[in-house]
């Protein structure tokens, strides 16, 4: 079933962004076909993070209709389909985001699975674009302030009726200081779908203009974008089974990759 996944949070910096490019890359791994569309139209990030910052035309180009949707579609190298916004100034004074939503039967005509990177909050972009959605993924961190606005969202999604598929909590770094899982879950009372750590593959994964999915597909976040892609998707996935070994690990500290195709 065709499907628009918009993942959004309630503040920014908790690691929506990077969300959104790593579960569409995950979904594309396990074969599925996949648009990842950039719905944050005041701060694009997903072209720059995907390698196509300045392309012929845009979201934006889209939503003033002086494009059709599918002429906006790049390829990354990867297979994944992505949809950039533009990164002009200018733009910002002609932004309609409520107009969106126009164009989803457009876009599943080009991808089953349509993932859009929201803006950040609850402002009048974030909300148009959650107008959009089939189902929700809200992005949090373990943090109290995070969670408070995570759960805004919640209701807000309750609100507009629309289903919150779970929350994803990022940039977990397993200290004395974070919120224990079970007060997070206790707290957002929607289903779980996974924790993602802090790691340093996903910035050297931004370095590469790529998903850490991609660049380094075992490392913890990539197994852990997988599992809860698997889990979305309904089919078995072991993370275990890919786990980096010592070697490996030495390898990688001397700046050698394994060359063996995954």
């Amino acid at each position: 079933m065709k499907r628009v996944i918009v993942i959004t949070s309630g503040k920014g910096g908790v690691g929506k962004t990077t969300t959104a490019i790593n579960l569409g890359a995950a979904m594309n791994h396990f074969g599925e076909d996949v648009l990842i569309l950039d719905g944050n139209l005041s701060t694009p990030n997903i072209g720059l993070h995907l390698n196509s910052p300045e392309v012929p035309v845009d979201l934006n180009q889209v939503l003033q209709e002086k494009a059709d949707a599918f002429e906006a579609v790049y390829e990354h190298e990867s297979g994944i389909k992505v949809v950039p916004s533009s990164l002009s100034i200018k733009e910002l004074k002609r932004l309609e985001p409520e107009k969106i939503k126009e164009f989803k039967k457009d876009f599943l005509k080009i991808s089953d699975y349509v993932i859009v990177d929201s803006a950040a909050g609850l402002g009048h972009e974030a909300q148009a674009v959650m107008d959009m959605a089939d189902e929700l993924i809200v992005v949090t961190n373990p943090e109290i302030a995070a969670v408070t606005d995570a759960l805004k969202t919640i209701k807000l999604a309750e609100q507009k009726k629309k289903t919150v598929l779970g929350v994803i909590v990022a940039r977990v770094r397993q200290d004395d200081i974070e919120m224990e899982p079970e007060a997070v879950k206790d707290m957002l009372e929607v289903p779980f779908l996974g924790m993602v750590p802090e790691d340093i593959h996903i910035p050297k994964s931004l370095k590469l203009r790529d998903a850490v999915v991609h660049t380094h597909p075992k490392s913890k976040p990539a197994r852990a974008y997988k599992e809860i892609a698997a889990q979305i998707l309904g089919i078995d996935y072991n993370p275990k089974r890919e786990k980096e070994g010592f070697f490996e690990k030495l390898l990688g500290k001397f700046g050698f990759k394994n060359k063996k195709k995954r």
